[in-house]
């Protein structure tokens, strides 16, 4: 799940792959504003095939969040 996600940041929001660890900050450590957040969702939601609630979202704090929930929610 981490490499998929690191997918999408670099492919899709253009982070540096080597800024990209599970315990990097969306917001802080790789400056993804709350429209690509939104954006990022909406990618992965169409990538896993998942509804992810926007009560989930401030969940989101670091990349590895992201696996994690991403882990739990993906059959």
């Amino acid at each position: 799940m981490f490499e998929e996600i690191k997918k999408i940041l670099v492919d899709e929001m253009q982070v540096n792959e080597e800024d990209i660890t599970l315990e990097a900050e969306l917001a802080n450590d790789l400056r993804i504003n709350s429209l690509e957040l939104a954006d990022m969702v909406l990618m992965c939601e169409e990538r896993f095939g998942i509804e992810i609630k926007d009560d989930d979202l401030p969940k989101f704090i670091t990349v590895g969040d992201v696996v994690d929930y991403l882990t739990k929610n993906v059959k």
